[in-house]
């Protein structure tokens, strides 16, 4: 593969390896990599370094005037000059320079061609070329052939560390993201997931200008061709519920919807692989194999088995692997529009129900709240839930207010007649402590329930707290489970805590109440008490 001139991007490296294969890559890794190594499935075990998760205290964006009206500013997106940012570029680009070898990924961000993003990735590591070779859509050898200069290109020099003493640093590390220069800058951590997210990031601030909703979410396909989309956070089964093995996988994090449908913005799926078996998550585990990226994972020397259940480096064990590698991914990843809108929530209150109906009013009042719990601490007899908030159900990731999102979503839901639910994947019987997590052939089965049209027309009931429509029948699930307060023996506890996450909602909100509708803001919860 012809290397690509990058005098331009001010790096002179005799050794550009662009586009290499898997198995190059596997070579590149072993000779070069102290970490790496091949596990008995096939699979590259890799190390990321000190930064075993995302920093996105230290993530920055210019600050410009041609898009400086445009950004939501504040603890997600820091400002940073545009001097600062050519001086982090310029680190960045010394640092390659000295490298006796670089690698290159160009390729894609999104699958339907009227919308996708050429995007180039400069970095020193093979495992971050493997990396993203899965997470990026690859070119045809005609397309690489034809690819030119890119759109977008990221700077990854992440083995080298940002200056502390330089304006707008607050530590070691900065991943910095210029919309004017379309370009990316990172120093100081060699995480994977930082040029993921970066890509991401400027998806989600490209496509709403041009009228196409980004989102953070999976995506699957029924046999009939309906399209359920997943919003969730970390914990709640957005991938697990998306890979169902009776419906075609488009995606299992970020996607769009354009006037023509849906489409997924990646080539690869990056998993969570913390207690990952085959009995749980079988289409998960069958995709760990070769060109599979494990980060942080432990394995067993002799063998080169992984535990998965071994957490010695960090929780946030990660799996990078090919779309395809899933049995029933949709190639291409594009579909229609959605039918179903599914917000996913661990409620460790045990308030929420197993599945609600929502308005559209509603859908936009939950997608901007983007709730979920967890429990507080890990100190011995701390078990108080914790209400965890993030707009859109993917806030670190937002670029234009939470609203703009909220109100896209309202009107692709409207003119597209896609329903809304709120399904809770967490405690149910009481709070954390006391109840019990939601078994998962329940929720499967109300997520089958929901792509079959069951709970359509079914008999519901009002929610006296959050006004939402409570099903109270539905298939190969008991009926006492659906109404959450019938599954306290203390009542009042129940409403207590009802009215307390309640308080919570509406406290959170008053950050969007400004700029928020009446009819969202009606949407919301009611404190009874």
């Amino acid at each position: 593969m012809s290397s690509p001139d990058l005098t331009p991007y001010g790096i002179d490296v005799d050794d550009v390896v662009r586009n290499a294969n898997p198995a190059h890559l596997y070579e590149e890794a072993i000779h070069y990599d102290e970490t790496a190594a091949i596990m008995s499935s096939g699979a590259l075990r890799i190390r990321s370094g000190e930064k075993t998760g995302r920093s996105p205290a230290d993530k920055r964006i210019v600050r410009h005037p041609d898009s400086e009206g445009n950004i939501w500013w504040g603890p997600i997106n820091i400002e940073i000059d545009e001097h600062t940012f050519e001086i982090n570029r310029e680190r960045a680009q010394d640092y390659l320079n000295t490298r006796e070898r670089i690698y290159v990924m160009d390729g894609f961000a999104g699958w339907d061609p009227d919308y996708r993003l050429k995007v180039r990735i400069v970095c020193t590591r093979p495992y971050h070329a493997l990396f993203m070779n899965n997470m990026l859509i690859r070119p045809s050898d005609e397309e690489l052939d034809a690819f030119g200069e890119p759109d977008f290109i990221v700077y990854n020099a992440g083995e080298f560390p940002a200056n502390r003493q330089t304006k707008h640093m607050s530590s070691k590390t900065s991943v910095d993201l210029s919309f004017e220069e379309r370009e990316m800058v990172i120093l100081g951590t060699e995480y994977a997931g930082e040029m993921k997210k970066g890509v991401f990031t400027v998806m989600h601030y490209l496509m709403p200008e041009q009228g196409v909703l980004s989102m953070h979410c999976s995506a699957n396909e029924g046999d009939a061709g309906d399209v359920s989309l997943f919003f969730g956070l970390s914990g709640t089964g957005k991938t697990t519920l998306s890979a169902d093995p009776n419906r075609k996988l488009i995606g299992d994090d970020e996607h769009c919807w354009s006037e023509d449908g849906v489409f997924n913005i990646e080539g690869g799926c990056y998993a969570k692989a913390i207690d990952l078996s085959a009995e749980k998550e079988p289409e998960i585990y069958r995709a760990i194999r070769y060109g599979t990226v494990l980060e942080n994972v432990m394995f067993d020397e002799e063998t080169r088995q992984v535990d998965f259940g071994d957490t010695s480096i960090t929780e946030n064990t990660r799996a990078s692997y090919p779309l395809e590698y899933i049995d029933n991914a949709k190639i291409p990843a594009v579909a229609e529009h959605p039918d179903n809108i599914i917000f996913l929530t661990y409620d460790a209150f045990g308030v929420m129900p197993p599945v609600a109906k929502l308005t559209p009013e509603q859908a936009m009042y939950h997608f901007i709240s983007g709730y979920t719990a967890k429990v507080a601490g890990t100190e011995v007899g701390v078990d108080e839930p914790k209400a965890t908030f993030s707009a859109c159900f993917g806030a670190a990731f937002l670029v234009w207010e939470p609203n703009k999102y909220a109100e896209m979503l309202a009107e692709k839901m409207r003119t597209h007649n896609a329903k809304a639910w709120l399904v809770n994947t967490g405690i149910t019987g009481g709070p954390y402590g006391t109840g019990h997590r939601m078994p998962l052939p329940h929720t499967r089965a109300i997520i089958d329930a929901i792509h079959d049209g069951s709970l359509d027309d079914g008999p519901t009931e009002t929610d006296d707290v959050f006004g939402f429509e409570i099903p109270t029948q539905c298939p190969n699930v008991p009926s006492d489970m659906l109404l959450p307060r019938n599954t306290w023996d203390d009542k009042a506890a129940y409403d207590q805590a009802a009215d307390k996450l309640a308080g919570l909602f509406n406290e959170h909100f008053e950050k969007y109440r400004e700029s928020a509708s009446q009819e969202i803001i009606e949407a919301g919860p009611v404190v009874t008490s």
